[in-house]
């Protein structure tokens, strides 16, 4: 793939991040803002300090900073999305553009987000220990590190089991190594239960199905209109130019 198809291929990865950050922004605001009051409602009757000046209003927050936020991440996911689907294409089963970008759209929804999230699930405000935070963040990040290199690894172990086992029985092989591993490392990982006494447990589930729901929709929207773009790039750059005829 030359150096313009994949200048190509990112610009579109970007568009279609905007998008699903779009989508997910709306997802975001409807379901998880009702989590994120009641979680805040509940600091504020638990604490002790009163009359501190807001620097950023509560409404700027869910919308303008929410939006921000989630639209420079659908950017951010679109454009490595995109440069992984420029390996993954040909490299990875007899795939399609379309259906390479819907394959890596879910590879990275469950090594990126759902593979972190079931060890540190996302928890609301006033939930959490301030002085664990950075231990926590690091060990988060560390988590998704290691989703995405066992993953590939298994798609590697794959590869090459391919030629003795088939595909079928290589893809389960690769399959369980991968939740092997990911299973050791849970369990090796430090877990944190840090959510105070008497804060509604509700609150906590819908706030964690509410950012769920987020990524689903942002991983889905991208895979979709990237599959779309990706195929019209593909197959405007296979159609043979037209010679003109001579005089």
């Amino acid at each position: 793939m030359n150096s313009i198809s994949v200048r190509a291929l990112l610009v579109r990865g970007m568009l279609a991040g905007l998008i699903a950050g779009a989508a997910a922004f709306l997802v975001a605001y409807f379901i998880g803002e009702g989590p994120v009051d009641a979680a805040i409602a509940f600091e504020e009757s638990h604490s002790h300090e009163h009359g501190g000046e807001e620097l950023v209003s509560r409404a700027v927050q869910s919308t303008a900073g929410l939006a921000t936020g989630v639209l420079l991440f659908g950017v951010a996911v679109g454009g490595l999305t995109a440069l992984a689907h420029c390996v993954a294409l040909g490299r990875v089963g007899r795939f399609g553009p379309r259906a390479t970008a819907a394959l890596v759209s879910l590879g990275g929804l469950l090594t990126v987000y759902v593979v972190p999230y079931l060890k540190y699930p996302p928890n609301p405000p006033a939930v959490g220990d301030p002085d664990t935070i950075g231990q926590r963040t690091g060990l988060y990040f560390l988590m998704v590190a290691l989703s995405v290199l066992l993953a590939v690894a298994a798609v590697i172990l794959g590869k090459r089991l391919a030629a003795r086992l088939g595909n079928w029985n290589a893809t389960v092989a690769a399959s369980a190594a991968f939740v092997l591993a990911v299973g050791l490392a849970f369990a090796f990982l430090p877990s944190f239960d840090e959510v105070p006494k008497g804060f509604p447990a509700a609150v906590v589930w819908e706030f964690r199905l509410a950012t769920l729901a987020l990524q689903t929709t942002l991983w889905t929207v991208f895979g979709l209109v990237f599959g779309h773009l990706a195929e019209r790039l593909h197959t405007a750059g296979a159609s043979p130019r037209r010679v003109p005829a001579a005089v």
